[in-house]
């Protein structure tokens, strides 16, 4: 959570997200405390509670939301080329199973048997308060299915066959991750658990790997020499200011005639906006002069970058 200046408030906090792919910021929520300012505007008053002579005071007013570009960039922080991966705690769908194993000699009865054991399976997970669905659709093969969850980013696959059943199994696959670490056995015993358990150990990893990624753009710059460069690099960056009004003005216009006049015509030229001022303040150097205005003395550290 971070603070912004508000035009029309007293001031706005804001949750700023990050796509390292792009190097933008995008404002996923942001809370405005707009005052008295609308209210005596608009004459919205209430009778004093504390005097008793009925007495009027204006409203103090507030306005927040929590957009739906969070959903886009929930997409573009976790997904990858084969589509979505979606954390599990806001995840629709927890764990989709599929049945699989059954051979070309399999009869009705084993037939039966697999699929039988499959929505038993789905029970025993939706008993532990878990989203699950059993993927019945046999007309279409397990390999397609295994593509079609994997595409609709649904964290957690099981897939169920006669030898697992035999070894009182199911294999989990992780949507988040690649390679022979994202399956794991897991026993039918107690499976309830052992899911749950391991959808809270993805939601850990997902969050841990994007914090990481944002935490390895957000770079301080002291000197103006060093933003644009940093900037181009797909960067945030802290830098210090002080509270001159065109501040922001000035980093925005500077930083994107730096941009237009570099050799590579597909690098971004937008200039560099202030996104917010953290709550999170690193401590001021003795005599940290403002990044823009030299002759200035800093008064707190700004993050600025490119943003959509």
């Amino acid at each position: 959570m971070t603070l912004m200046f508000n035009i029309g408030g007293d001031y706005t906090t804001t949750v700023e997200a990050f796509i390292p792919v792009t190097g933008r910021g995008v404002q996923g929520a942001t809370s405005h405390h707009l005052g008295q300012n609308f209210s005596k505007m608009f004459g919205i008053e209430f009778e004093d509670p504390t005097a008793g002579d009925g007495s009027k005071l204006y409203a103090y007013q507030n306005s927040w939301g929590l957009t739906t570009r969070s959903i886009g960039v929930m997409i573009m922080v976790h997904g990858d080329d084969k589509g979505l991966i979606i954390p599990p705690m806001i995840s629709p769908l927890q764990v989709v199973i599929v049945p699989c194993g059954l051979i070309g000699k399999a009869t009705q009865q084993d037939k039966d048997t697999l699929f039988s054991a499959t929505e038993d399976l789905c029970s025993a997970l939706k008993a532990a308060g878990i989203r699950a669905k059993a993927d019945m659709r046999h007309h279409y093969s397990p390999g397609w299915r295994f593509f079609d969850w994997e595409l609709k980013g649904v964290p957690l696959r099981l897939e169920l066959g006669p030898k697992d059943l035999a070894k009182n199994q199911a294999v989990a696959v992780r949507r988040d991750i690649g390679g022979k670490e994202n399956k794991i056995i897991l026993s039918l015993t107690d499976v309830g658990a052992q899911v749950n358990e391991l959808l809270t150990t993805i939601q850990k990893d997902m969050l841990e790997r994007a914090t990481a990624e944002r935490d390895s753009h957000v770079i301080q710059v002291t000197e103006w020499k060093d933003f644009t460069g940093t900037l181009n690099k797909r960067n945030m960056i802290l830098a210090p200011i002080c509270s001159m009004k065109d501040v922001e003005v000035q980093i925005k216009a500077k930083s994107a005639q730096e941009s237009q006049a570099q050799a590579d015509e597909r690098a971004p030229s937008m200039g560099a906006k202030c996104l917010c001022i953290p709550f999170d303040q690193p401590a001021l150097a003795p005599g940290q002069k403002c990044l823009i205005y030299p002759d200035k003395d800093a008064e707190y550290w700004g993050l600025f970058g490119r943003s959509y």
